[in-house]
């Protein structure tokens, strides 16, 4: 590790709105603001938002901006990444932005039943060769629901094609409701009245900016995710991304993927 990672880790040590737990897996501690978030660190009832997979938290410092009447939690195991919007948040005196360093796999052990009102999942891994690790596979979805209010808000934001068109399949599979759904966001965007929509949708991420320099389509799915009802996954053959993103493994030689 970096003298620059160890600096950064440091710093976040020190900051009051970042919580590193990345030794959950072996540790059974409860987690003291399971189901306290509310009164202990935010100190309002204004609904909580995560955003899994934060990376740099740009978005999570972005809506934050936006939205002073509603708390965002980054979520992301690379804290080196996550020290960016911790450092800004935190030198712009945010009050309603904090950063949790974990692995999402464990993400309910954080969070108390109905505490969480939204989920932002921007550029999450595709993970194509595993269902099971998809960020928005039925997995996901029921660890989702142990903390999530009854028909709470999911919205993915990716340059995987396979990645929204497996979501899309998993969503009508299940019925879930859809807001929004759009294969090229800012074609839509340019056409969209609505200005608060603009606003949400036109953060851009450091990799979504490359993304973008490389040509590729932004895709956006916006649904509820209901309490009642079994999941199930869907029954498809789904055809790879034809590139290689940033920062992860080389694709196979398949071409589809369930």
């Amino acid at each position: 590790m970096s003298k620059n990672k160890l600096a950064k880790f440091a710093d976040m040590e020190s900051y009051p709105h970042v919580f590193q737990a990345a030794g959950v897996a072996t540790d059974p501690t409860p987690f003291p603001l399971k189901g306290k978030w509310h009164t202990d660190f935010f100190h309002n009832d204004h609904p909580i938002v995560l955003e899994l997979g934060c990376g740099r938290g740009e978005y999570t410092v972005g809506l934050g901006r936006l939205f002073p009447d509603k708390n965002f939690i980054g979520v992301d195991i690379k804290g080196a990444r996550m020290w960016t919007g911790a450092t800004e948040s935190l030198q712009e005196g945010m009050s309603n932005v904090a950063f949790l360093r974990t692995h999402i796999e464990f993400i309910d052990r954080f969070f108390a039943p109905g505490e969480v009102a939204e989920i932002w999942l921007t550029f999450s891994d595709p993970q194509m060769k595993k269902v099971t690790k998809r960020l928005t596979s039925t997995y996901f979805m029921e660890r989702y629901r142990r903390f999530l209010t009854d028909g709470g808000l999911i919205h993915l934001k990716t340059d995987s094609n396979f990645l929204f068109t497996y979501t899309g399949y998993m969503v009508d599979k299940n019925q879930l409701p859809v807001d929004f759904r759009t294969d090229d966001l800012y074609h839509t965007l340019a056409a969209e009245q609505d200005e608060e929509v603009k606003q949400i949708l036109g953060i851009q991420t450091y990799y979504e900016q490359q993304w973008i320099a490389r040509g590729l389509t932004i895709k956006y799915l916006k649904f509820h995710l209901p309490q009642a009802g079994e999941l199930v996954e869907p029954e498809v053959e789904i055809e790879l991304d034809d590139y290689r993103s940033y920062n992860r493994s080389k694709r196979s030689g398949l071409t589809t993927s369930k």
